[in-house]
């Protein structure tokens, strides 16, 4: 079942690729129905929040009316950074899944770790490296067209 969100969530990671945004996606689901999808759209809407993650859970809230998002799991393709893990703590998400790791900017494991380091009223359970290789590909694959396309010009 897992693997089966984390690939609704790389269709959204497709989206933001496609407009040129970094490619990451996320989905929350409560009782096994996906209930918020979102990609990336921070250069498009030229809006520093405007992260997957964030974008997710303002649907998710949106669409269950509440701003806690109690028994809902989020999956998405990138570790979050420190801002995506604290909305997500807030939010009082349940459980993560992640697919690549974030050696850079991730907040849930990687640089640091939101999620078990420190003591907040809220405790988010976190399980990595789902669809790990397909996840990772994605971002690979983006940051080399960008590397190629900034040398051609």
């Amino acid at each position: 079942m897992k693997e089966k969100f984390m690939k609704e969530a790389l269709k959204q990671a497709e989206k933001a690729y496609k407009k040129l945004e970094v490619p990451v996606g996320a989905v929350i689901v409560k009782d096994n129905k996906i209930i918020a999808r979102a990609y990336n759209q921070k250069e498009t809407k030229n809006d520093t929040t405007n992260h997957a993650e964030i974008m997710a859970i303002k649907k998710a809230s949106k669409k269950l009316g509440s701003w806690r998002l109690l028994d809902c799991e989020m999956y998405v393709t990138l570790e979050p950074c420190s801002m995506c893990a604290g909305a997500i703590i807030q939010s009082r998400i349940k459980k993560v899944y992640i697919g690549a790791m974030d050696e850079k900017t991730g907040a849930c494991g990687s640089v640091l770790n939101l999620f078990e380091d420190y003591k907040f009223n809220h405790k988010v359970e976190v399980e990595t490296g789902v669809l790990k290789d397909e996840c990772e590909g994605i971002l690979k694959k983006f940051f080399r067209e960008l590397r190629d396309l900034k040398k051609s010009k």
